[in-house]
């Protein structure tokens, strides 16, 4: 049986294949340009060579069609038909205060998608024409939805709430949500295996750092505060958003620019951030190839990202008390190891203390690394997340009528002896370039 899964973006639909009886990735991929014209395929399958090609996907339905021809194709594919697909695990940017775990798709899963959807514009409307697709050209296979925003239902009220009126909670949902859960689920439930604890007497700071970033703060295995808000727009300086602001700001700059709300918020969302300080670059490889350069905006970018995520951490450790080991993932905490130098350089006085030369050696999705020195008083862990493999084994498990919240229910790398197949052979190949990696694996206590 295998487990596909499928994250629908507004132009794009990105896959995974999963054999579930022999735990192993059969294919990845990604359709872009969905609906926009000039849409292609990019396909990599185990053992083989990555292919694109052209084909034209007017609708998210041809897309997903698409997806499945090549999966079950002759030259491409790698399973035999349509009927070896157990289920199909969908991507959920906000489920709004209506979900606390994942659930199997049915007509009042989707109305109430549709009741949020306003809460996570940029996304939803693009997560909900994904999933009707798939379900039109899987109609006989269990969908399954895996929300963002459900790891994040366990935070208290002083955390979850804005402080203005109460009737804006009660009756139109303005509060805290969260976003980045599945990552969060993942990297935190790994943590705890490294540090040899129970994951629910574990405390936590994780930093999930890409072109969208968040911080949070895991109380006893939970999450308890997290930096983005109501959408994704609030906390850190992100590629394209601008985190953290002044509230009243956007309404000056609309006094005095004449811009509308729909303008701003597309302002705030796709042209602020570390673009709109440098003008031109979002990609973090770009603003340090800049910054080497002698680009000042570049340098300005990075002082500004590193800046907010510090003040994270401190807030952070103030409302955990104690924390066991600070977290870096996603594709800027795994690799961009400058934008880790200047987060973590100063962090002494609160007991982080890194060590330089492990930073700049972890770059890399193979494998778990530790980046402290011997007198930190926490471990720093670079944990390559896998949010593919939690949305697998939550479809699995819908499936199969076992699952249940995470408080509840055990994941398969929840076990000390845990191995990722396919990283696990990444990693042979790199060790044999580069022997010293050995050095930074960070091994289960």
């Amino acid at each position: 049986m295998v487990i596909l899964t499928l994250n629908c973006g507004s132009s794009s639909a990105k896959y995974q294949v999963y054999d579930w009886e022999a735990g192993d990735i059969l294919a990845v991929g990604i359709v872009e340009k969905v609906t926009l014209g000039g849409s292609f395929i990019t396909h990599k399958v185990k053992g083989r060579e990555e292919v694109t090609f052209n084909q034209d996907c007017p609708t998210h339905t041809d897309a997903v069609d698409l997806i499945i021809k090549t999966l079950t194709g002759r030259e491409h594919g790698v399973i035999s038909d349509m009927g070896t697909i157990g289920a199909v695990g969908h991507r959920v940017l906000h489920g709004g205060d209506k979900f606390t775990k994942s659930v199997i798709v049915n007509d009042e899963a989707m109305a109430a998608f549709n009741e949020v959807k306003d809460l996570g514009p940029l996304h939803n409307p693009a997560n909900i024409m994904g999933i009707e697709a798939a379900r039109k050209v899987l109609p006989k296979v269990p969908h399954c939805a895996v929300m963002d925003t459900a790891w994040h239902q366990t935070m208290p009220p002083e955390s979850f709430l804005y402080a203005v009126p109460y009737e804006w909670y009660e009756k139109y949902s303005v509060r805290r949500y969260g976003f980045h859960g599945t990552s969060f689920l993942y990297t935190a439930k790994r943590a705890a295996v490294l540090l040899g604890k129970d994951p629910f007497q574990t405390n936590l700071i994780i930093c999930h750092l890409g072109n969208g970033s968040s911080i949070n703060a895991v109380k006893n295995g939970c999450s308890f505060d997290t930096s983005m808000g109501i959408t994704p727009l609030e906390g850190l300086v992100m590629g394209t958003r601008s985190g953290d602001a002044d509230m009243a700001m956007p309404f000056y700059m609309m006094r005095k620019t004449g811009m509308g709300a729909a303008e701003m918020e597309n302002v705030l969302n796709k042209k602020s951030g570390l673009l709109g300080i440098t003008g031109k670059y979002a990609d973090r490889r770009d603003i340090q190839k800049a910054k080497l350069e002698g680009d000042k905006r570049a340098l300005l970018a990075q002082d500004m990202e590193a800046h907010r995520v510090k003040k994270y951490i401190g807030a952070y450790q103030a409302v955990l008390g104690r924390v066991d080991a600070l977290v870096f993932t996603a594709g800027v905490g795994e690799f961009a190891w400058f934008m880790r130098e200047k987060i973590l350089a100063g962090l002494e006085g609160i007991g982080v203390v890194y060590d330089p030369r492990k930073n700049e050696m972890s770059h890399t999705r193979s494998t778990e690394t530790i980046i402290s020195k011997a007198e930190s008083k926490l471990p720093i862990y670079i944990i390559p997340t896998d949010e593919e493999l939690v949305m697998t084994e939550d479809a699995y498990a819908l499936m199969a009528g076992n699952y249940d919240i995470h408080t509840k229910f055990t994941y398969s790398f929840q076990s000390k002896g845990y191995v990722n197949k396919g990283r696990a052979s990444a990693l042979k190949d790199e060790l044999a370039k580069n022997p010293e990696l050995e050095e930074i694996i960070a091994v289960p206590k």
